[in-house]
């Protein structure tokens, strides 16, 4: 009878962002300007390196894909944050957590392959410049490309079949301004431990895979560019590689330490914090860094 009535807990109230009642105005607009300017920003990037022939390269390929992505994981999450600063009721069925939970961790787990992606490119039109035509042809874009967007897919194919396991009948508060996996555990009336290791295990592989191909990339383009010992090219190369490695730390940093605060509600209110910068902050900030650190 008590797993009968778990199932039948199929709504849930977003608690969304902690804030003063006077400022519910100020933060709608504040946060609806800069959805709109990451929208702007991002489809805008990719508009112009599809009207521009001379874009048409592995690198802007690869930025385009990423704006793309950077636009969707706002989409996923803050309109919905928008209508619930007003909305009197917050509610949230189940079959709609699950799926902006899988649109959010699509778009997240992409971006970390496509920032490695990126990496290894840049790592090859430094280091082996005369291969780089080789190796870097259009078919192995593509196939990098498709490969990210799989990826992130399966990632989030997985966890979004092992929370089938879960039933809720304890509460139905989710600390959070959007359907995240981790304050669904905290409210399962079913042991998580086995999602929280899957979490643990296929996410803590992810982000160090990626960022390993990331820090030895760039390892590599260090030693070639200060080997150069031309002024010049030092700054073209740090140019070129400094708006991708200032947006992979900004990306990352919020990223790693999202689950190593305790479940408390000051650790629910940090995590907050940290998921507002990768989904809404980074997306909003990657067209800006790209297109000012880039002269084409």
């Amino acid at each position: 009878m008590e797993k009968e009535n778990a199932t039948l807990l199929t709504e849930f109230v977003l608690t969304g962002l902690p804030y003063q009642p006077e400022w519910k105005i100020p933060l709608f607009l504040v946060f609806l300007v800069m959805y709109l300017i990451t929208i702007v920003g991002n489809l805008g990037l990719i508009l112009l390196i599809w009207n521009d022939p001379h874009l048409h390269i592995p690198m802007y390929l690869f930025l385009g894909s990423l704006a793309f992505v950077d636009a969707c994981l706002s989409s996923t999450v803050t309109p919905k944050m928008l209508v619930n600063i007003f909305a009197k009721s917050k509610m949230m069925s189940l079959s709609e957590c699950k799926i902006q939970f899988f649109s959010f961790a699509i778009g997240v787990t992409t971006e970390c392959f496509l920032l490695a992606t990126m990496a290894y490119d840049r790592y090859l039109a430094i280091c082996i410049p005369l291969l780089y035509p080789v190796i870097m042809t259009n078919r192995l874009c593509i196939l990098l490309l498709v490969l990210s967007f799989i990826g992130g897919f399966l990632h989030a194919l997985i966890h979004e079949i092992f929370m089938l396991r879960l039933t809720f009948c304890n509460s139905n508060i989710i600390h959070h301004f959007y359907c995240d996996v981790i304050p669904l555990f905290k409210i399962s009336c079913t042991d998580p431990s086995i999602n929280f290791l899957m979490v643990f295990i296929l996410s803590g592989s992810i982000q160090a895979f990626t960022i390993m191909i990331v820090l030895v990339s760039y390892t590599f383009v260090l030693f070639t560019v200060l080997k150069r010992k031309s002024i010049k090219g030092i700054r073209k190369a740090f140019s070129t590689c400094g708006a991708h490695l200032l947006s992979v730390s900004l990306y990352y940093g919020p990223l790693l330490f999202m689950y190593d605060l305790p479940g408390s509600q000051q650790a629910d209110d940090q995590d907050m914090m940290d998921s507002l910068f990768y989904t809404i902050i980074i997306p909003l900030l990657n067209p800006i860094i790209y297109s000012l650190r880039n002269k084409k």
